[in-house]
């Protein structure tokens, strides 16, 4: 199959409630992963690593983080085939209302899809983990001679209540969809696979339809969201299959989820491979110098570029770009995103003067069970204790979620805080 006969369309993501407050102020795809990457990055990589040469992201809420990093990022030049761009939201003579749902963000804009020219449209989420051969994924579709193909995920029977759960023949059509079954007899009967600890097949969100096909089931069908409307619609007249993905994947919808898939990148044998140098995962070139750390020790870390790290002790946590960390702190199981600049010799005068902690961790404070966005300020002593019966809670610096203190970008602990 030629990978020019594809177009992949990357949902940008909606509010983002439950990654709330990493969502306040950039959508889901643009939330920092890893240290050093965003989501986004992850569709992306894998996009260019199958040779798709035509990416649109669609996006509408606070998406100003991710068109500036789009456009940093995914520059193609002039002797290069195909493009990157931005679909947002938008009015015209046509609609005048936000996207209200997946299916509903791709028919507004079918015009600019069609318009591409290619055969074939491969719907992708932007806010999912896993490492996918787009290439393989759509040369099945096209000998299984499908007009729809969804990825999908074998999973056991307590992940099954919060997917989407496909029944597949033995030739791996899919004849029924239950969506997130809550109780045994909505799954009954539903198991697909020869795995008794995981006989469920989930779908991914993910999805290949011709681009003719596409534009008729959104034309006949005004539902607004794939897995709720247009697939269990589209069973009764259309052939739909099943390309079994049984690689690592997580759909990063809570913040223990986000939390824990991040923690897990500084393991010593983790989930997700960073270090793959056949598949490497793209992102801004940031010309940053090298972390330097000057004493105290670390274990399980996994350290961003550019950072600056007095007598510190660190265990199990991802330290981003650009993070500054005093003498004497301890951090364990946190993941600090670093900043987005290096203040001034004239910035730090300017802080000790007026009362306010520089940008990262001061002096002497311990952070335990923790996420602290881009460009806060903890104060010296400040302690941030793990308490995993902890209470959600929302403060005008921190905010509590799933057990997890959140220290969202820009915020401002003071000397002394104990959180």
């Amino acid at each position: 199959m030629n990978m020019r006969d594809v177009v992949a369309v990357i949902l940008g993501g909606g509010v983002g409630t439950r990654l709330f407050p990493l969502t306040r102020d950039r959508t889901k795809p643009a939330v920092p992963l890893a240290g050093k990457y965003r989501l986004i990055d992850i569709p992306m990589s894998s996009c260019f690593h199958a040779g798709i040469e035509k990416i649109a992201i669609l996006t509408q809420f606070n998406s100003v983080s991710l068109h500036r990093h789009i456009h940093r990022t995914y520059n193609r030049d002039i002797f290069t085939p195909g493009w990157v761009q931005i679909l947002a939201a938008e009015q015209t003579l046509r609609s005048g209302d936000w996207y209200q749902g997946t299916a509903d963000a791709i028919r507004k804009q079918l015009h600019e899809i069609s318009q591409s020219g290619n055969r074939y449209v491969m719907i992708l989420a932007g806010d999912h983990l896993y490492r996918m051969n787009y290439a393989k994924f759509a040369r099945f579709h096209e000998e299984s001679e499908a007009d729809i193909t969804i990825a999908v995920q074998p999973v056991d029977r307590a992940s099954a209540s919060s997917l989407g759960i496909l029944k597949m023949d033995e030739g791996g059509e899919i004849t029924d969809f239950v969506e997130k079954p809550q109780t045994d007899e909505d799954i009954d009967g539903i198991e697909s696979g020869d795995d008794a600890e995981k006989p469920y097949m989930a779908s991914m969100g993910i999805y290949v339809f011709s681009t003719k096909h596409l534009s008729e089931v959104l034309t006949q069908n005004s539902g607004t969201d794939f897995g709720k409307h247009i697939i269990p619609a589209a069973m009764k007249k259309s052939r739909i299959m099943g390309f079994v993905f049984d690689g690592y994947w997580e759909d990063i919808g809570t913040m223990r989820r986000f939390y824990e898939v991040n923690l897990n990148m500084a393991a010593p044998l983790p989930k997700f491979n960073l270090y793959d140098p056949r598949r490497p995962i793209y992102t801004r070139p940031r010309f940053l110098p090298g972390s330097k750390v000057q004493g105290g020790s670390m274990h399980n870390v996994l350290l961003a570029d550019g950072g600056r790290i007095q007598e510190a002790t660190i265990r199990d946590s991802v330290i981003g770009l650009r993070s500054i960390i005093g003498e004497r702190v301890t951090i364990q199981r946190t993941i600090m995103m670093g900043a987005d600049y290096y203040e001034t010799p004239k910035d730090v005068k300017e802080n000790q003067r007026d009362g306010r902690p520089s940008i990262g961790i001061a002096n002497g404070a311990v952070i335990e069970g923790a996420i602290i966005d881009k460009n806060a300020r903890i104060g010296n002593q400040v302690i941030i204790r793990q308490m995993p019966d902890r209470a959600d809670e929302e403060h005008e610096n921190w905010v509590s979620r799933e057990g997890i203190v959140i220290v969202p970008k820009n915020a401002v602990i003071p000397n002394g805080t104990i959180i």
